[in-house]
């Protein structure tokens, strides 16, 4: 059986590695891939010798080279990458990107704090996110 796969496009090393302990308390196999910018990602994606398809793509807005929105607008037009499910994190709490990202079909969409202070909120808030929406998708479990 395969592994669930999934694709983490993220600029911020803290935010990567809040999402690999969000992702190990789950306790189940799966493969993780990373990418810091859209671009990266995209040639991922469409390596063949690498075959890689994800179950779920986690994707920030804010990163240089390509931004989420931008990435996410060429998948959409992408007919073998379309039909992707992906999770919008961001600190982004603009009303237009999130707005744009929803009428490109994302799963859902999660903001995350801006400061320091609040991170052990960021733990709470990523676990949430992580037990809530992919244990789901991931370990095909209902809620």
């Amino acid at each position: 059986m395969k592994k669930p796969t999934i694709l983490l496009i993220e600029d911020d090393e803290l935010d990567i590695i809040s999402v690999e302990r969000s992702l190990k308390k789950l306790e189940s196999d799966y493969v993780l891939h990373s990418a810091y910018n859209g671009i990266e990602a995209l040639k991922m994606l469409r390596d063949v010798n690498l075959g890689l398809v994800p179950d779920v793509i986690l994707l920030d807005i804010n990163m240089p080279r390509m931004n989420g929105i931008e990435f996410l607008k060429v998948i959409r037009e992408d007919k073998n990458l379309t039909d992707l499910k992906v999770f919008i994190m961001t600190t982004s709490s603009e009303g237009d990107d999130r707005l744009e990202a929803e009428k490109l079909g994302i799963s859902g969409y999660i903001i995350k704090p801006l400061n320091y202070t609040e991170n052990t909120k960021r733990s709470d808030s990523m676990d949430a996110f992580v037990q809530f929406h992919l244990r789901k998708i991931l370990l095909d479990e209902s809620i």
